[in-house]
């Protein structure tokens, strides 16, 4: 074998290791098709800062996609994205708190963690059902329906600030028997365990008299009884005859004309007629607080 043909041989195989080098710098340095140039997802701001379950909210930031998702704490929430930049999405129904939020992109990488307070829930209460409760009504017609929404197994009715006794249905309805009470307007709100109350109700307590029918009763000679049927009578209430009153119980002395009260709906009114001849005469009941019946125009002796 000749001097010179080794000597070729040896660059040769110097020279290809030379090249495999180059070919490999040449691939480190070129970046594949395929990496993902899209900028790090982050949040600039968040409208509000909290919320009840519910309440909507938007995150501004960077980087958002179709299928970007918020966490609050573990609970993962499909926003709606209105682009790249803007997402919104509705509080669930969670235990108040404070939560962990941050974004969530299909490509694995997440947005820095802030914190978010989940407000307690406030009740809203819309209405009353009956809204007026006569002052005399007795059972289940002093029963009232309240509807509203949030309402809680531990939501309390306040009766003028005072709880009372209540009863849960739903989320949407709770009812109450109204206490017996002076007459007017009182207030009725919800209170759920969390403190939050609604906003005050009016309840009417009816204690106005009415009158709803007169009518002769029995007939004893001398006197006989005008039976005055209504509701929201007392035992301090009057009867006016012709603008002469009478209080409950006996007479004035030399009177011999007396009102006697049977319950809340009836009254007797013992009248001595001068004469059995039918004549008009105007009646009305009034109350101790000045509360008085529409005057009735009765004929009787």
């Amino acid at each position: 074998m000749s001097i010179r043909f080794v000597v070729a041989a040896v660059l040769l195989l110097m020279a290809i290791p030379a090249a495999g080098k180059q070919l490999a710098q040449k691939s480190t340095n070129s970046k594949p098709a395929s990496q993902d140039t899209r900028p790090a997802i982050s949040i600039l701001s968040i409208v509000p800062t909290q919320g009840e379950p519910g309440n909507n909210v938007t995150l501004s930031g960077a980087g958002f996609s179709d299928k970007t998702t918020v966490f609050l704490g573990s609970n993962e929430i499909q926003p709606r994205v209105t682009g790249a930049k803007q997402l919104n999405f509705d509080i669930p129904k969670l235990a108040p708190g404070l939560y962990a939020i941050y974004l969530h992109r299909e490509d694995g990488t997440t947005s820095k963690t802030y914190s978010f307070t989940v407000a307690p829930l406030k009740p809203v209460a819309l209405s009353l059902s009956p809204d007026t409760v006569q002052s005399c009504a007795t059972g289940r017609e002093r029963d009232v329906t309240l509807t509203g929404r949030n309402f809680q197994e531990g939501s309390q009715v306040l009766f003028d600030g005072a709880v009372i006794a209540s009863r849960f249905g739903s989320e949407e309805s709770l009812s109450f028997t109204a206490p017996s009470v002076v007459g007017g307007l009182h207030q009725i709100q919800v209170k759920n365990p969390e403190e939050t109350t609604t906003v005050p109700l009016a309840l009417m307590i009816n204690s106005r008299p009415e009158v709803t029918s007169v009518s002769q009763g029995e007939d004893f000679v001398s006197y006989y009884e005008l039976v005055i049927e209504g509701r929201n009578f007392q035992q301090s209430s009057m009867v006016t005859i012709d603008g002469k009153r009478l209080g409950s119980g006996e007479g004035p002395a030399g009177e011999r004309e007396r009102l006697i009260f049977y319950n809340c709906n009836r009254l007797v009114y013992e009248r001595h007629p001068y004469d059995s001849t039918s004549k008009g005469f105007r009646l009305q009941v009034v109350n101790q607080n000045g509360e008085e019946s529409a005057v009735v125009q009765v004929t009787a002796p």
